[in-house]
């Protein structure tokens, strides 16, 4: 299993959720298995993401997806402020 994770500063909570709940289909497609949306509990104006994925490179792509067709085009992203972080992760044998 592979996780997206990605976090960044919102403008408004309710507009980024309804973006965000209209690429649901996509996501699905896409082959994300669980998603988990959190917010830090002293900051509204931040979320963190989640998206599970079988395999590192369904979560790689869908990156890229997201760089081209959501981040980089205003109405896809209208409650977005600067810059999403983002990284891929892998479970740490231990």
């Amino acid at each position: 299993m592979a996780t997206l994770h990605i976090e960044h500063r919102i403008t408004d909570f309710d507009t980024w959720a309804s973006a965000f709940n209209r690429f649901a289909d996509v996501r699905r497609n896409a082959g994300v298995r669980a998603q988990r949306v959190q917010q830090p509990v002293d900051d509204p104006g931040y979320v963190v993401i989640d998206l599970d994925f079988d395999t590192t490179e369904e979560a790689q792509a869908f990156l890229g997806f997201l760089n081209a067709k959501v981040w980089g085009v205003r109405e896809n992203s209208p409650a977005l402020a600067g810059t999403p972080e983002t990284m891929v992760l892998a479970a740490a044998a231990i």
